[in-house]
């Protein structure tokens, strides 16, 4: 069951955080998805019995405000800030996935370190794959956008996406057999600055 949920859940936050990146701006969508440590320290708080310190409840309002921040509710903000973003119904759709992204996110890590070193890492690296691909074909069968891109560069790419994301998924699973939830989903915000530097040397 621990299998089947990994794999679902995974495969689910990974497509909320797709759908967020064209749904909202690049930086809210980015913002907000690293709130996945703080939503991981209070899922292993509540399943692993592991600690949550005064400063993880801090944390976690700081993060609250800064979606609120994001989203920015006419209620709050009043009807100009709704009208002044184009299509706010569609920004607040791909907040909405960031922060499912986010949750589903730290369910799976939680997931992963409770199953621990009882089942091999790899096996739960296929789940991830396997129910991944299924919940995608049933997606693309809903929203009918079956296309593959006609440039062969942009195929390559597709295909370096997955061959990386295969093997941070590996990393991953290594590393929550190894050390608690918390600490791995704060290391995984560290993929900001790979990012940053990666940018300069290629772009």
């Amino acid at each position: 069951i621990f299998l089947f949920l990994r794999g679902v859940l995974g495969s689910t936050a990974m497509i909320l955080l797709y759908y967020a990146f064209q749904a909202t701006s690049l930086a809210d969508a980015t913002v907000i998805t690293f709130s996945t440590p703080v939503f991981t320290s209070i899922f292993a708080w509540i399943f692993l019995k592991e600690k949550y310190s005064p400063w993880d409840a801090l944390f976690t309002v700081f993060t609250i405000t800064g979606v609120i921040l994001i989203v920015r509710p006419p209620f709050l903000f009043g009807a100009s800030a709704a009208s002044g973003d184009g299509n706010y119904s569609v920004h607040l759709k791909g907040t909405v996935a960031a922060v499912a992204h986010a949750v589903f996110a730290a369910l799976t890590l939680v997931i992963l370190r409770r199953m621990g070193k009882s089942v091999d890492y790899f096996l739960s690296i296929w789940y991830y794959v396997i129910l991944g691909l299924l919940e995608c074909v049933v997606v693309l069968f809903i929203l009918g956008e079956w296309s593959l891109p006609y440039c062969g560069l942009d195929r390559l790419f597709l295909i370096l996406i997955g061959l990386f994301g295969l093997g941070g998924q590996v990393f991953l699973a290594k590393a929550i057999q190894i050390e608690k939830a918390g600490p791995v989903a704060i290391m995984k915000t560290m993929d900001v600055v790979f990012a940053f530097i990666l940018q300069i040397i290629f772009f």
